[in-house]
This record gives structure tokens, C-alpha cells and sequence, in this order.
């Protein structure tokens, strides 16, 4: 397999620009970077089930009896047999958590709420709407057929059911699962560290009044945001000026003291971008993928080293972002475990036309509005080094190789960013 999208002249020295032959598409990237990182999750914590929000389920979560334990009421009312005429005397009531007090026969009914156990001999509810309760007797209103306004005995769950599989984030429903199992503290991976670092001699601090020709390290921030969204800790580490010396040093330290490593800047094939060298050199596989056939982003380039991911982003704010949603994010789930890895998506109707290019993966940053109650995409001009542009945008449409276009009024697929991005507009 070829390891780099870039030529490599005899001397060592990548040539400038990349090769368009030996570009991959990000799918075919993507494979051939599994092909020859084998990536896990770290290991499994133990955590109360109120702080396991977020986190990745380590172990299946399988019911161990039937839910609910019994047929229940659905409304309030009173519980009967279907078997029977349309009046029934009232001989008792079910308390809300505890068993029937009786039995009913055919002509009997028993006052129930809802949630409440349905007695022995009962195998519907009516609901007060539709009787008539007079002198301690109640009168149908029409015949009622079993099952009627009842949830049977593990209708929600049945012992032996697997619920959660492992590789699944918990959200508010899961954590509602594994409470009704009765599972107190729950086992999930570990969170995995990634080191974030940002290259370029025309980074400034955040604080800093940038000069002539600087800009303030936005892209750490932007990256490690993305990252903790994705399960994963984001560690920031110095930024590092053109210097490869430097970026060995800083690379070698990150590798020790983390799981993963995201740089953003310095991986595309000029003479100042010496990223994919340092990479090489840091151990195998290094550099897998260096170039892809996409944009924006084709200055991407997809390592490893020490059995650890070194992912190098554009360095330009809405390349670097766009890439490790749309690209990176597979190989992020595998250091977590989460199954899912692909986005969140919607289908919208395009308001005006998406274009891309024949033979190359398009990524178009979109702003999503609400006319006449259905969703419509709106494209962004892609400017990859607009700090904004992401922030403004609800998600993306993915513009494959063999579709590169997708005309105003056509359905097309938004892929929503991983903290959730611009919210939907509503316009009249």
C-alpha cells in the first residue's frame, strides 16, 4: 500500500504538490489506515450511573426478568374481565405499588390508576371516561375485548434481552435502561487523551494583539471542543513555531504522555511543511495517508506511531475542522468505542444548488432553515480559512465522486456536527 499521497524525490525531500494519481478518496483512506493501525479502547472504569453521561457502555446491558413484572393499567379506571355483562359491581381498589387486594370474577370490577397491577381474573381496563358508576355498581358504556387500555407482563422487556450493547454513549434513555435494570454503577472505557497542537510561526496566544501577518491559535480550541464532543479528553500542549527540531521534541513528549495526537498546520508539501518527515521518524507505520482527494482538506495526513493515532489536520480553521468531523471521527470512535461513529444526519431540501467536483469528495458547509415546516439546506461558499464559517453552519452535505452536484429543490443528506452546530433558522 502506498503511504503517502506526495511524491518523494530521491533526496528524501517531498516534492512540491501533491500527486492527483495518488490521492485517496477519504473512504479509501480510511481502510487503508485501518489495514495497518489496529486501534482499541483502553481499558474500562467503573462509574456511579450518574456520571456516566457521555461515557461509552463497556458491557452488553441485558434485562434479567420480564418489564413489566405484570400487566399494568394504562388509564385509570376499573379492572375487569372482558368475560361478562355491562354492569359490575365495585369490589375494592388497587393502590398505585401495591398487589390487587382480590381477585375478579365475571361481574365484579376492581377501581385501578394507572401504572396500577391488574387483579387476578382481570384481563382489561375500562376507563372512567366510559362507564357510568352509580350505587357501588359501574355500567359499560360498550363491551370491552381483552387487552384492552392494559401493557402485559414484559411488553417493554423480556428477560434475557439485551438492551445496551458495548460501544454505545449514554444518553438520558440509556441511563433510564440501565436504572429500571437495576445497575447502580456501570462499566465504561476510559476516556482517551489527545494531545492537540498547533503549528506555525503566524500563531499568536489567544490573548495576544495579533501583528501584521499573525492570527490567534484559534484551531486548538476549535479542535479540542470537536474532540471532547467525540468521548475524547483533549490535553493542550505548546504550540510549535516552523521548526522541526522543535516538533520532534514536542511530538516525542505528546506520544509519552497520551493516547493520540491531533496537530493542526505544517502537513501539506511545501518547504516549511515538515510534518509528515517528523512523522515518519517518530516510529511504524508513521505517515499512512498523507493527501486526500477532498475538499477542503487535502493536505491531510493519517499516522500512527507506539500503536498511538498522530492525525495532522490543515492548518487552515474550517479545513481543520471540517476534516476531523467528516474524515477523522472513525478513527477517534475506535480509541473510544463507540460503534457509532458516522454523524448524526438529516435530509433537507437544497434552496439553491450544491456543487462540487467530478472525481473528488466535496464537503459543503450548510446552514439549515425551517420554510413552511420542511427542512432547506442553504450551501456556504467554501473559504477554508474563515474562522466562522463552521460556527455558522448547521452541518454539512457530503458531494461524492460520482455525484458532485445536487440541484436547488433535490433531497440531500446533512450530516450535523458532533456538538451539534448552528441551530435550524425558522423563516416565514
Amino acid at each position: 500500500m502506498r503511504d503517502s499521497g506526495a511524491v518523494l524525490p530521491l533526496d528524501g525531500r517531498e516534492a512540491r504538490g501533491f500527486d492527483p494519481e495518488r490521492l485517496l478518496a477519504p473512504e479509501q483512506a480510511l481502510i487503508a489506515y485501518f489495514s495497518r493501525v489496529l486501534l482499541s479502547p483502553l481499558g474500562v472504569d467503573r462509574v456511579p450511573l450518574d456520571a456516566a453521561y457521555g461515557r461509552i457502555l463497556a458491557e452488553d446491558a441485558i434485562a434479567r426478568d420480564d418489564l413489566p413484572a405484570h400487566p399494568r393499567s394504562t388509564m385509570d379506571g376499573f379492572a375487569l374481565s372482558s368475560e361478562g355483562g355491562l354492569r359490575r359491581r365495585i369490589v375494592g381498589d388497587v393502590l398505585m405499588g401495591s398487589p390487587a387486594p382480590r381477585g375478579v370474577g365475571p361481574g365484579e370490577a376492581l377501581r385501578i390508576p394507572t401504572g396500577g397491577a391488574l387483579p387476578d381474573g382481570a384481563d382489561a381496563v375500562v376507563p372512567l371516561e366510559d362507564v357510568v358508576e352509580a350505587d357501588g355498581e359501574i355500567v359499560l358504556q360498550a363491551p370491552v375485548a381483552a387487552g384492552d387500555c392494559l401493557t402485559q407482563r414484559g411488553a417493554d422487556m423480556r428477560a434475557g434481552e439485551t438492551l445496551l450493547l458495548a460501544g454505545r454513549k449514554l444518553g438520558g434513555p440509556e441511563m433510564g435502561v440501565l436504572a429500571t435494570l437495576g445497575i447502580p454503577c456501570v462499566d465504561v472505557f476510559k476516556r482517551p487523551r489527545f494531545g492537540v497542537i498547533s503549528t506555525g510561526d503566524e500563531l499568536v496566544d489567544v490573548r495576544a494583539l495579533p501583528g501584521a501577518g499573525q492570527v490567534r491559535d484559534s484551531n486548538r480550541y476549535a479542535i479540542a471542543g470537536a474532540l471532547r464532543a467525540m468521548g475524547v479528553d483533549p490535553v493542550q500542549l505548546p504550540r510549535v513555531a516552523d521548526d522541526p527540531e522543535r516538533m520532534r521534541a514536542v511530538l516525542r513528549a505528546a506520544l509519552e504522555e497520551c493516547d493520540g495526537v491531533v496537530l493542526t498546520g505544517g502537513s501539506s508539501v511545501g518547504e516549511r511543511d515538515y510534518t509528515p518527515r517528523v512523522v515518519r521518524e517518530l516510529g511504524l507505520p508513521g505517515a499512512v495517508v498523507h493527501g486526500l482527494r477532498v475538499k477542503p482538506g487535502k493536505p491531510t495526513l493519517l499516522g500512527a506511531a507506539q500503536g498511538k493515532p498522530v492525525l495532522g489536520l490543515p492548518g487552515n480553521p474550517a479545513s481543520a475542522l471540517m476534516i476531523l468531523e467528516a474524515v477523522v471521527r472513525p478513527i477517534v470512535a475506535a480509541c473510544t468505542g463507540q460503534r457509532r461513529s458516522a454523524p448524526a444526519t438529516i435530509d433537507a431540501i437544497a434552496a439553491e444548488p450544491f456543487a462540487g467536483r467530478a472525481g473528488w469528495t466535496w464537503y459543503v458547509p450548510a446552514r439549515v432553515v425551517i420554510r413552511g415546516g420542511r427542512l432547506h439546506a442553504v450551501p456556504f461558499t467554501i473559504r477554508s480559512s474563515h474562522v466562522s464559517l463552521l460556527a455558522r453552519a448547521s452541518g454539512y452535505a457530503t458531494l461524492g465522486e460520482a455525484a458532485p452536484r445536487v440541484e436547488a429543490g433535490e433531497t440531500l443528506r446533512i450530516s450535523l456536527f458532533s456538538a451539534g452546530g448552528a441551530p435550524f433558522e425558522v423563516e416565514s
